[in-house]
């Protein structure tokens, strides 16, 4: 047996052919973008797992939440495929995107991954690897459904929930808001003191439905039932919650406490001995226990809360959220995304426990666009990623909306939005390398100047920074380092005035496509590269697609499914290459 250390993991056919992603630069559509200039809100058009290869540069532990929402992986989705290898695509497209995701978050951030039960299992050991089993934090059940309705077509329980993994970058420093959801009125608050204001030695007790009953000269519930018929509790239920709440600091219920004391059971005991009087336990820093009939006292003040303007009673959030409604939310945002469209409350919950105002946000399966909607509302930072043509049918239209105010669907009214902000969108750009008639790599006829260098200093962790007042200096990796991309042939005397110009402390990397053999070793803080040598290898240059061709398939099996558009061709960059960009050279060849 081996002394090394084992390490439990799934494996799955393919799971080691990581891809080598291309870092792409991203261009702004300005005829795309909307509202506000300065926004750093982003919605991008193009593959997610390519896309988060581009932010990750800049965004590598900057991401508070992440949610998304991937392809539930049904079956019907890979028809050509057997079992075995239905199941590795779909793993290998998750895993290879959560790498990257785990990457972006924060070390105080956290990621939801939303899934039903056919992955799941699945799901939580490739989580429990890339982001570790002791930063797991809940797996959340959220109702989705109900019942009535569903047709029986297989043995078992009906499936109406799905499934909600929440994993910490890092849990000792997880933020997490600890959140109190509205609840209907508990009729285990059924009395009430009749003089709070007296010694707790003194307090009498009476019945609340009481109060009810001699309101409306009823004798007892028999009375009720007969003026109310047979919907007499819920009418006397919805008196009894509005009474409580109207006499909040008198109504109380008798319950266990939760691991008490020594202290508390003595207490309990001595109660049992006294009926209806109360036993007060005094705590220094703390309210007291009021000890009655054997029970504690809790008071339904301490259940209330203010929600969206109205006094409730709540409780804490727990790991089953069946409160959220899914039906009947086909207008928010005023796109329909069937079957796959998420309420906005939900998104709201999710960022309400795991985010503050102004934090980043990051959905890389966007959809509909619920994630941004939502994020923007709540005046959180948000980064969509979508490759459909629901971007721009979807996607776009409701960001409009949300920033114009004109969206009041979903959460608006009960947050009290009116509009702001912006978003700028975004598109991929094309692969800086192809492949010519005769099989030679050479650059993409589409890059013009300025995206050619930007694409240079990403593919070698520079920062593209370009100088007003030196052109060599269009990019750093810290504060003297520096990189120069250029087609112009490089001459030793061009290479003599660079240096020249530079401080013995600065040192440079010069990308070209093609340099004088003396060059070579000229100088020790300068290197010389040619393009696009320097990056064959590095990367798979010419993909625009990874993702598998998987879609969300329908959950009812008697609905015709929905089948996104697949996206636009590319669409050509409109910039005009500067002239000297693809120039043919005579000059001197290395």
């Amino acid at each position: 047996m081996s002394n090394g250390k084992q390490k439990l993991e799934l494996t799955w056919i393919g799971k080691n052919e990581q891809p080598k992603l291309e870092p792409r630069i991203l261009i702004e559509d300005p005829e795309k973008s909307y509202g506000d200039k300065n926004t750093e809100n982003m919605l991008i058009y193009g593959d997610n797992l390519l896309a988060l290869k581009a932010l990750e540069q800049d965004f590598t532990g900057k991401i508070k939440c992440i949610y998304i929402d991937p392809p539930f992986n049904t079956g019907s989705a890979f028809e050509h495929y057997d079992d075995s290898l239905e199941h590795s695509i779909w793993l290998s497209l998750l895993r290879n995107r959560l790498e990257i995701l785990h990457r972006l978050l924060a070390f105080e951030g956290s990621i939801y991954v939303h899934i039903d039960n056919n992955e799941q299992a699945y799901l939580k050991v490739i989580m429990d690897e890339i982001f570790n089993r002791d930063n797991f934090v809940q797996m959340i059940s959220v109702k989705r459904a109900s019942p009535a309705g569903f047709k029986v077509i297989n043995p078992g329980p009906l499936t109406v929930t799905d499934y909600i993994l929440l994993y910490a970058k890092d849990k000792s420093r997880f933020y997490y808001n600890p959140l109190r959801i509205p609840v209907q009125y508990d009729d285990n608050y059924n009395l009430y003191i009749k003089n709070i204001n007296d010694s707790s030695d003194n307090w009498v007790f009476g019945k609340l439905v009481d109060i009810i009953y001699e309101k409306f000269q009823f004798n007892d519930w028999r009375d009720a039932k007969k003026t109310w018929g047979n919907n007499w509790k819920s009418v006397r239920d919805s008196l009894l919650g509005d009474l409580a709440i109207e006499m909040k600091d008198s109504v109380v219920s008798i319950r266990d406490p939760h691991k008490p004391s020594q202290t508390i059971r003595d207490a309990m005991s001595l109660s049992r001995k006294n009926p209806d009087k109360v036993i007060t336990i005094m705590r220094d820093g703390y309210n007291p226990i009021y000890i009655l009939n054997g029970g504690s006292l809790s008071f339904y003040k301490d259940k209330l809360r203010v929600i969206d303007g109205d006094l409730v009673p709540t409780e804490l959030l727990t790991d089953f959220w069946a409160d959220i409604n899914f039906a009947g939310i086909a207008s928010e945002g005023g796109v329909q995304f069937k079957n796959s469209k998420k309420p906005e409350m939900l998104l709201r919950r999710v960022l309400e426990i795991s985010s503050q105002e102004g934090d980043f946000i990051l959905d890389s399966f966007l959809g509909s666009g619920t994630t941004a909607a939502v994020a923007h509302k709540m005046k959180r930072k948000w980064i969509g990623v979508e490759l459909g043509e629901h971007c721009h049918s979807h996607c776009l239209p409701r960001l409009q909306a949300v920033c114009d105010g004109s969206d009041q669907t979903g959460i608006s009214k009960s947050i009290k939005w009116k509009g702001g902000g912006g978003f700028k969108y975004y598109y991929l750009a094309p692969s800086l390398l192809k492949q010519d008639k005769y099989g030679n790599w050479i650059i993409e006829e589409k890059y013009n100047a300025d995206m050619l260098a930007a694409a240079m200093a990403k593919h070698n962790n520079f920062k593209y920074r370009p100088s007003e007042e030196v052109y060599w200096k269009q990019g750093q990796s810290s504060e003297k380092d520096f990189i120069y991309t250029t087609t112009q042939f490089i001459t030793v005397e061009k290479l003599d005035q660079i240096h020249e110009e530079m401080q013995p402390d600065e040192s440079l990397l010069i990308c070209c496509k093609k340099y004088s053999k003396p060059c070579e070793n000229r100088y020790s803080n300068i290197t010389i590269k040619k393009i696009p040598q320097m990056l064959l290898g590095k990367c798979e240059f010419g993909r625009e697609d990874y993702s598998l061709n998987i879609i969300s398939m329908p959950r009812n099996e008697n609905e015709p499914e929905f089948v996104p558009k697949g996206p636009d061709k590319q669409k050509k960059i409109k910039n005009e290459s500067s002239p000297d960009l693809f120039e043919e050279n005579n000059g001197e060849d290395e």
